[in-house]
């Protein structure tokens, strides 16, 4: 079984905006899942990819580490350095806008593996950005809401960000 790479979706796609729903099984669904989703973020050249940019509305999210792909499976932020810092992001499903972001130095996140063993994982730099930057996308969150309304691109700016 080959994993295959995915479709992106493209803001303003409504899944987008969506709360993704909690995983409660562990399932071959959410297992082939994430292969494809490993694939598909590698092939995209991303550091990490959510579930509902490839169409499912559920709280996984895939990075790219050193160490190769590292799924988690409703990942958790449960404490973030009150010091930030900015930093360039850039998003699969916002092809051609890059901005600067400020998110907290360091995270800590409780999340449950693909063996569903939960962990619980400190994180600093752009491993604790690229985390932060998917987990939003779970709640719905895009990093263009953290941006001013003058520096965005003309087709953003009419639309209501949070």
């Amino acid at each position: 079984m080959s994993a295959k790479i995915l479709p992106i979706k493209i803001y303003p796609d409504k899944i987008l905006r969506q709360k993704a729903a909690k995983i409660n099984r562990l399932d071959k669904k959410i297992q082939r899942l994430i292969l494809d989703m490993g694939k598909t973020m590698l092939a995209k050249e991303g550091a990490g990819l959510a579930a509902p940019q490839v169409g499912e509305s559920i709280r996984l999210i895939v990075v790219n580490t050193k160490n190769g792909v590292l799924a988690m499976i409703n990942p958790k932020i449960t404490r973030r350095s009150w010091s930030k810092e900015p930093g360039e992001e850039g998003c699969l499903s916002l092809p051609d806008i890059i901005g600067q972001v400020k998110r907290s130095k360091k995270i800590k996140v409780i999340y449950y593996n693909e063996d569903n063993k939960q962990i619980k994982l400190s994180a600093a730099g752009l491993f604790a950005r690229v985390i932060q930057h998917e987990v939003d996308h779970l709640n719905g969150v895009l990093f263009i809401d953290y941006l001013k309304k003058k520096g965005l691109p003309a087709k953003f700016r009419e639309q209501t960000l949070r």
